[in-house]
């Protein structure tokens, strides 16, 4: 469950949630640990923290937060409970090693595993059933940017990847332009505001009242010198963040930033 803490833009708490992607071995659960250690010093309640590490790690991440600041999540899952998907793991199986959350997706979920808008909805109903919140991931590469394309895009992904029971679930929406992803380059403040208004748009006119309840966050080259001005933009509750997560340090100081709103 998230905590309890003061709310921004309205009455959402404000998420930060890391992704490590492929990245993480056994010694970097000591990053864990003291991300864990340093909000608990700080009795951070601004926000809700979560880390989505590989899912080796998962059950030993989740057993260094000992103070139980953090949440956890996967990166990934199968739309079937069970069966014969050699590699692959299901959402019933993240729950089993604590997770809360799940990634779902991600622009390179779509690009390099060629999962479509339809699959996606399909992994969407499958972490419902397994009680996980889905993260679910749009945005539009630079060519659909640049083609004035960015907004028709996005809310056909979102459209496309939300099974009609959103409604009645818990969802995250992350708005993650492809072209900002680990390359440094950021969209304008007004090109976020303008993006996350059309997609809080999109979300009542696809569930009504239900659709201002949903948290967007913002991922794509989110860091510590740009976060609080990106956080403080109506409509943006909270940050998916790559790089910057997998360094305590570095993560540390975006969390701080909510702090600062």
């Amino acid at each position: 469950m998230p905590i309890k803490g003061r709310f921004m833009n309205g009455t959402i708490v404000p998420i930060i949630a890391g992704n490590w992607k492929m990245n993480g071995l056994i010694e970097q659960l000591a990053e864990i640990s003291n991300l864990d250690n340093m909000l608990e010093q700080m009795q951070h309640k601004a926000g809700h923290i979560i880390i989505c590490p590989p899912a080796t790690l998962l059950n030993m991440a989740k057993k260094c937060a000992k103070y139980g600041q953090i949440s956890f999540g996967g990166q990934n899952c199968h739309w079937e409970e069970r069966g014969a998907h050699t590699g692959d793991i299901s959402a019933e199986m993240l729950a089993d090693c604590g997770a809360l959350y799940v990634i779902l997706g991600h622009s390179e979920r779509r690009m390099e595993h060629g999962e479509t808008d339809e699959i996606v909805q399909k992994k969407v109903g499958a972490a419902f059933r397994a009680k996980l919140t889905p993260i679910i991931c749009v945005g539009e590469s630079e060519k659909e940017r640049k083609a004035n394309m960015a907004v028709e895009k996005v809310l056909s992904q979102i459209k496309n990847s939300l099974p009609s029971e959103a409604k009645n679930n818990k969802i995250i929406i992350a708005y993650e332009p492809i072209w900002a992803i680990g390359t440094g380059l950021v969209p304008t403040l007004d090109e976020i505001k303008e993006m996350h208004q059309k997609i809080r748009e999109q979300l009542v006119n696809l569930f009504g009242e239900h659709g201002m309840q949903y948290p967007i966050l913002y991922g794509g080259s989110m860091k510590p010198d740009n976060a609080k001005n990106i956080l403080s933009i109506k409509n943006v509750n909270g940050g998916l963040v790559g790089g910057a997560s997998l360094k305590t340090s570095e993560f540390i100081k975006i969390i701080k930033a909510l702090d600062e709103i």
